[in-house]
């Protein structure tokens, strides 16, 4: 009877080392699998870029560049058939233009999308909080405003956590939608930031605007920017710029006049 019992003891000491063995090697089979998946997801730099129609087409965004970021739940353009127009902002620092352009956009109805880096966060905490007030989308530009596509995963992560939680912190706003800095982007970064809870905003129109020393002629921007309509447009202006702050509120009255509504990130389509 004994001699039966340690044999038995022998047949389960053996069967629990054969299923410890087995669920080792498919944890290693399937750790090298995810390390295969990571070594195989792109960090090769991509600079966003459109090629413009002045027909009120939608631009060319580039076919490989649009399909790395729509199959990473990045957004770019919205419906072909849509006359809608997403209006967003980038701003850095504050160069003395967001009052006025608040006050055009509350006189005109239009709910924007402002990308902050924690420069303009930590030193304009009135405007931040006027633009919340008001309905607008506050979204993530990162702490630095540094090329994602250089950074380590654990340095993307404190660049964009370190002002969700700052944002989340001074606020109580949650955000959820990132523009990457300078443009810049990749594979690896998009799956990144999208495993963060961040979309990724990038745009269907821009033009030289950003440098305060060489702003474009007014009537020429809105002439361009006018020219360039197109359904589902994500807009990108830099708040910064003179000559936008001036030419926006006729920029959003003639293109409602030309059948265009402006729509908040929110109800993409």
């Amino acid at each position: 009877m004994k001699k039966n019992k340690n044999i038995i003891r022998i047949i389960m000491i053996g069967l629990l080392i054969m299923v410890i063995g087995i669920v080792s090697i498919m944890n290693l089979y399937t750790y090298e699998e995810e390390m295969k998946t990571n070594a195989s997801i792109s960090n090769k730099k991509i600079e966003w870029g459109i090629k413009r129609n002045d027909n009120h087409e939608q631009p060319d965004l580039g076919s490989e560049n649009r399909k790395v970021l729509e199959g990473n739940n990045g957004i770019a353009l919205g419906n072909r058939e849509s006359k809608t127009i997403y209006l967003t902002f980038d701003e850095g620092y504050e160069a003395g233009y967001t009052s006025q352009i608040l006050k055009t956009l509350k006189e005109n109805n239009v709910k924007a999308t402002f990308f902050l880096t924690a420069h303009y966060i930590n030193t304009q905490e009135e405007l931040v909080r006027q633009m919340i007030d008001e309905g607008h989308i506050i979204g993530n530009h990162t702490v630095n405003h540094k090329s994602m596509p250089s950074l380590t995963e654990e340095e993307i992560k404190k660049e964009v956590m370190d002002l969700h939680q700052s944002v989340y912190e001074k606020f109580g706003y949650e955000m959820k939608y990132i523009r990457p800095p300078k443009g810049e982007f990749s594979e690896k970064t998009l799956q990144f930031t999208n495993s963060l809870g961040y979309k990724t905003v990038m745009w269907s129109f821009a033009y030289e605007d950003w440098n305060e020393e060489k702003q474009p002629d007014e009537e020429k921007a809105r002439e361009k920017i006018l020219n360039n309509l197109h359904n589902g447009e994500i807009m990108l202006l830099h708040g910064n710029s003179k000559t936008n702050t001036n030419i926006l509120d006729s920029i959003i009255k003639e293109a409602k006049n030309m059948g265009y509504e402006f729509k908040a990130l929110d109800e993409f389509e």
